[in-house]
């Protein structure tokens, strides 16, 4: 299914190798309590110089806001809108002078009295014990920039590269057919072989299957959780989430420690959507998870697809209509990539072809490529999402340019040839 929207794409920024620890003991306005604020690790896609100038305090204060009992992604969002950054919300609602839309009783006193600092030291400890990377808004993976209520925390137990850029979401049913197993694992494995990341939600199911076909190739798999990143869900799953961790990511919203509730996996669904360039279903009823997941995806302008299943099966109600309403038929790996866009396709060659042209390693995105395959960009934009000086950004749009990768607008700006027509 074609995205409806092109206003927003999908960038990825240049990685470098991490970790950058360091401490930032902070005065507090509350007197006697001094905050404990942990070594935050660098994600691996923001450049050194950017993570040492953004003070980690201001990663504890996106923490709290994560704990504010009653508050909530869309909370946050619209106090964010009318204070603009986390620090600047604390000492609003400390003096009782919070702006925008009305909130909840208890997120309004417990922002006036500080309830929330206690349980964000607590959860901090616990992340860095565990080896867990904080994730605030300002280092999210970009695309999920595309959201309209992004977490305000990330909990990363594993790496993310900026090859994870070029990733696709399979979903599907928890009471799968050995049918819908085996397609969700071929197409991941194939998925992978070509350089792909598969992303999935870590249940049962259509899920279990994808997560299992990218590691069975030696490819990356992303996991979005609907519980914290040290909770074994579903039971049993300790081995795969290791696996996953260890090739790949674990991605949770929630704090350490969060057992999974029904309420949490819709919330999941959209990080899933998010993360991926595609979202392809297999096996979902008519009112399922995964079809939540691909009307998220339609929204925030990524492409849908559905593999075709047994007409007299209610677990493939949801894949066909899908397909009827205008989904992308799934029926190979190929089918999938070719949903993808032409200057993302060109990253995604046969396994044998990128053993020739690159070692047998797999192709890196570029970022200013991928910034630009979806839409015109200018160059203070570019800046923004690369986190690229503009002298050496301005080098790399010279080299692209004379590439015939990218060309100027007569708006001052840059698109890819690929997306433009190659005009």
């Amino acid at each position: 299914m074609a995205a409806r929207s092109r206003s927003r794409s999908i960038a990825f920024s240049i990685d470098r190798e991490g970790p950058y620890g360091f401490r930032d003991h902070a005065a507090t306005s509350h007197p006697g309590w001094t905050p404990w604020v942990p070594a935050i690790r660098a994600p691996p896609w923001v450049l050194p110089a950017t993570a040492l100038l953004r003070p980690t305090r201001a990663v504890f204060a996106w923490l709290c806001l994560n704990h504010v009992p009653g508050l909530g992604p869309r909370g946050i969002a619209a106090l964010l809108e009318a204070h603009g950054d986390p620090k600047s919300i604390l000492a609003a609602g400390r003096a009782g002078r919070l702006r925008g839309e009305r909130l909840r009783a208890e997120a309004i006193d417990a922002l006036r009295h500080g309830d929330y600092e206690q349980a964000a030291e607590a959860d901090a400890r616990l992340a860095e014990a565990a080896g867990v990377t904080l994730l605030a808004q300002p280092d999210f993976p970009a695309p999920l920039a595309a959201l309209p209520d992004p977490p305000p925390i990330l909990y990363l137990a594993g790496t993310l590269t900026r090859a994870d850029g070029v990733a696709v979401a399979i979903v599907g049913s928890r009471a799968a057919t050995a049918y819908g197993l085996h397609v969700a694992a071929e197409l991941s494995r194939g998925l992978a072989r070509h350089g792909a990341t598969v992303v999935s939600g870590m249940a049962t199911g259509i899920d279990a299957a994808a997560h299992d076909g990218a590691l069975a190739a030696g490819g990356r798999t992303v996991a979005v959780l609907g519980c914290g990143v040290d909770v074994p869900s579903p039971a049993g799953s300790e081995r795969r989430m290791a696996a996953i961790r260890a090739h790949g990511a674990l991605l949770s919203e929630h704090p350490m420690g969060t057992r999974p509730r029904g309420a949490f996996f819709p919330r999941r669904n959209r990080l899933i959507a998010a993360l991926a360039m595609a979202t392809v279903v297999v096996e979902a009823q008519a009112h399922s998870g995964a079809m939540i997941t691909a009307r998220l995806a339609l929204e925030l302008g990524r492409e849908v697809g559905a593999v075709p299943g047994n007409i007299t099966s209610s677990r493939s109600v949801g894949a066909n209509r899908l397909i009827r309403d205008g989904a992308h038929l799934v029926a190979s790996v190929a089918d999938v990539i070719a949903t993808l866009p032409p200057a993302v396709q060109v990253y995604l060659t046969p396994p044998a072809t990128r053993e020739e042209d690159n070692g047998g390693q797999p192709r890196e995105v570029d970022p200013l490529l991928a910034a630009l395959y979806l839409c015109e960009r200018r160059v203070d934009e570019l800046a923004t999402l690369t986190h690229t000086a503009a002298p050496v950004l301005l080098a790399h749009l010279t080299e692209l340019e004379l590439a015939g990768a990218i060309r100027r607008t007569q708006g001052g700006g840059y698109i890819a040839t690929q997306i433009a027509g190659g005009k």
